[in-house]
């Protein structure tokens, strides 16, 4: 005997080499089935991506936020800074963490500096840059 689903319920067939009535009887499912069927992209739909998702705690999120807007502050200004050299190999990037994590505030300054100081801006716009950018990782 073989089970064959149809249609969300299992129907057994018997392959007796004996004749067979002409007739064939549907059992009623005394249990649902365990088995889903799901069709193949039913409307032609595209294939959606599958994210991980985490839930944070407001005070979380708050810092996370925090921290975000500093290092897109941080971007758009050395992209400011970058605007008149052309060549990538002169593109800076500083990371907010390595900053983070010198305790003292010249160190940081001189750690920044150091970074731009191939940077063809003003000495003004430079400066103006790392005086925000240590006040503003002070709030981190």
């Amino acid at each position: 005997m073989a089970d064959l689903q149809n249609g969300g319920h299992f129907v057994k067939q018997s392959h007796n080499n004996s004749k067979c009535l002409n007739h064939s009887k549907k059992s009623a499912p005394s249990t649902p089935s365990k088995a889903v069927n799901f069709s193949e992209n039913p409307d032609g739909e595209k294939h959606r991506e599958k994210y991980l998702t985490a839930k944070y705690g407001a005070h979380q999120m708050a810092l996370i936020r925090k921290r975000l807007k500093v290092e897109m502050w941080m971007f758009d200004q050395l992209q400011e800074l970058q605007e008149s050299q052309t060549e990538s190999s002169n593109e800076v990037d500083i990371d907010l963490d390595e900053v983070l994590d010198i305790e003292d505030e010249n160190h940081r300054k001189k750690f920044i500096c150091d970074i731009l100081m191939n940077t063809k801006s003003s000495q003004e716009k430079l400066n103006n840059f790392v005086e925000e950018l240590l006040e503003r990782v002070k709030t981190l």
